[in-house]
């Protein structure tokens, strides 16, 4: 079977060459977006993000592409969202006070409390909820200091514990997101990426 494209959003933060290389890897064929209409359009997106919440929300809005992300996600079109991805869907971050986010989960993104090492740097356990289709347990590579701490209404999660439960990764259908790095994650990542890919649009 040939590759399956991959649109992926620039949100200005994200390790592009680490994110693309994962997607060829799994079976995607990855391009940037370079037009709304583009995110509209395709089976398959991407939004992946590394640094700031404010600074991911600001490049999304001055490029056009947050409201055809909050559509095709409120939709449940085939969407990926990774790091700083997953933290976006949410209302508000403590990381970046007065941004609003794309707002699909009504829930702040909150720091890990001072009693843990911030950011999370590593490897860390994962454990998926019963009825995930996407997301399996294992082992992934994190690299954050903010967190969703509760499963949202609707989603199913996979929790992981650094100075208490978190979620590591969440799914609503064909909407994914995952705080970890799939793209960093070895086999396990890659297996993640290659279930997303080959999901039936």
């Amino acid at each position: 079977m040939s590759d399956r494209e991959v649109v992926v959003c620039r949100t200005g933060t994200a390790n592009l060459a680490s994110v693309l290389a994962g997607l060829r890897r799994a079976g995607g064929a990855p391009r940037m977006a370079e037009r709304p209409d583009e995110v509209r359009a395709a089976s398959l997106v991407m939004l992946p993000g590394v640094g700031a919440f404010g600074a991911a929300m600001e490049n999304l809005r001055a490029s056009g592409m947050a409201a055809p992300l909050r559509e095709r996600m409120a939709a449940g079109k085939p969407t990926l969202s990774i790091c700083v991805g997953l933290q976006l869907l949410c209302r508000t971050s403590e990381e970046s006070p007065g941004v609003a986010g794309l707002g699909l989960v009504d829930a702040a993104v909150t720091r890990f409390p001072d009693s843990v090492r911030a950011p999370q740097f590593g490897w860390n356990r994962i454990d998926a909820a019963e009825g995930c289709a996407a997301l399996t347990s294992g082992h992934a590579y994190f690299a954050n200091s903010y967190r969703l701490a509760e499963t949202p209404a609707g989603w199913s999660a996979a929790i992981a514990d650094h100075g208490g439960p978190f979620v590591a990764a969440m799914e609503r259908g064909a909407v994914v997101a995952c705080q970890f790095h799939p793209e960093l994650s070895g086999a396990y990542g890659r297996s993640l990426l290659e279930r997303w890919i080959a999901r039936p649009c």
